[in-house]
C-alpha cells in the first residue's frame, strides 16, 4: 500500500509539472508609449517599472516572448530567445530604448520539468535582477543582477548566481554566486545566460 501511495504521489507531481509547463501566459497590459518597442510576432512576458538610471523618471524593463514559442523552442538545439529591453523614461512621458539583449532571459523550456523558469524582474536603486527557478528533483535558482554606470550610461553585470537543492532535502542548499571580481566588467549587451562557464 505504501508503494502504491508513493507511486500515486509521483504521478500527481509529474502531472503538476506538465500542467505548469503548458499553463497559458497571463496577458500583460502594455501602455501605449511602450507598445512601439514590441516587434511583430512578439508579446510582453513581463513589464516592470522603476528608476533604473537614477534620474527620477520612471523607466521600464520589458521582457518579450515569441508567439508560439512553446512549439518552436528547443533547449538542446535552438532555444527561442526572449528579448529584454531597457527603456528609459523621458520628460514628455515617452520612452527611449537604452539597450536590448536576447541572451539575458532563459527560454520557455529551459526550466526542465518545472516548465518556464522565468519568475520576474526586480528593480531597486539603479540595479535590476533577472530571476529564474527550475529543475525537477534537483531544483535551482539563478538570479542575474546588473548595475547602472552613470559614466557609461550603461548597465554592467554585477552579480550572477543562485542556489541548488534536492526537493526532498531543501535545507541542504548549495549557494554559488560570482561577482565582478570573478568575471570582470561585462556590459549588459555582452552577457549571455546560455554560455557555459
Amino acid at each position: 500500500m505504501k508503494h502504491f501511495t508513493y507511486c500515486l504521489a509521483c504521478l500527481l507531481v509529474a502531472i503538476g509539472f506538465r500542467a505548469n509547463a503548458q499553463a497559458p501566459k497571463e496577458e500583460i497590459v502594455v501602455p501605449a508609449a511602450l507598445k512601439q518597442f514590441i516587434p511583430k510576432g512578439y508579446k510582453a512576458l513581463d513589464l516592470t517599472k522603476g528608476d533604473l538610471n537614477r534620474d527620477n523618471y520612471l523607466d521600464a524593463i520589458l521582457v518579450l516572448y515569441k508567439i508560439g514559442e512553446e512549439n518552436t523552442s528547443d533547449v538542446s538545439g535552438h532555444p527561442e530567445r526572449r528579448p529584454l529591453l531597457i527603456l528609459t523614461g523621458q520628460k514628455n512621458n515617452a520612452y527611449k530604448l537604452l539597450a536590448r539583449s536576447d541572451n539575458a532571459v532563459y527560454c520557455v523550456d529551459c526550466g526542465g520539468q518545472m516548465g518556464d523558469p522565468f519568475t520576474g524582474i526586480t528593480i531597486k536603486n539603479g540595479y535590476f535582477s533577472v530571476e529564474h527557478y527550475g529543475g525537477s528533483g534537483w531544483r535551482w535558482t539563478r538570479i542575474v543582477t546588473f548595475k547602472y554606470s552613470p559614466a557609461d550610461n550603461n548597465f554592467f553585470l554585477y552579480k550572477d548566481g543562485g542556489e541548488s537543492f534536492h526537493a526532498t532535502e531543501p535545507e541542504q542548499t548549495k549557494t554559488d554566486v560570482k561577482t565582478m571580481k570573478d568575471f570582470g566588467k561585462v556590459p549588459f549587451a555582452r552577457f549571455d545566460i546560455y554560455k557555459e562557464e
